[in-house]
């Protein structure tokens, strides 16, 4: 407890200006912005025909064709790891569980997908 009491001062202060409005937080307004990607990008999936939860790779490759690149697939070493495949479209990628489609988005770069044909 002793070594702490030179800095217990100096916390105080801290706490007294958050509390009081001297240190603005500023995760508010980037909460705001990735928020409005977020609906704007949903609201864009919404509008497109993406491949529905549940179909066969067969029933995507025979109605969007065939993919741009279909991915290696990972996991499937356990139970609980199920095989995840990943193709991607020119316009959308999809994720399939096994053999049915898990999940549809678009393809459209984020922070960690700026550069999609990268990945193998």
């Amino acid at each position: 407890m002793v070594k702490f009491m030179n800095t217990l001062p100096a916390i105080a202060v801290l706490a007294a200006m958050v509390g009081f409005g001297g240190v603005q937080p500023t995760y508010a307004a980037q909460t705001t912005h990735g928020d409005n990607l977020l609906i704007h990008r949903v609201q864009q999936e919404q509008g497109m025909n993406l491949p529905g939860r549940g179909l066969t790779m067969a029933q995507v490759e025979r109605n969007y064709g065939t993919p741009l690149r279909k991915l290696t697939p990972r996991g499937g070493d356990t139970r609980k790891h199920p095989q995840i495949n990943r193709w991607d479209y020119s316009k959308f990628i999809v994720y399939f569980e096994h053999n049915h489609v898990i999940h549809s988005v678009l393809n459209t770069p984020a922070g960690n997908n700026t550069n999609p044909a990268a990945v193998n």
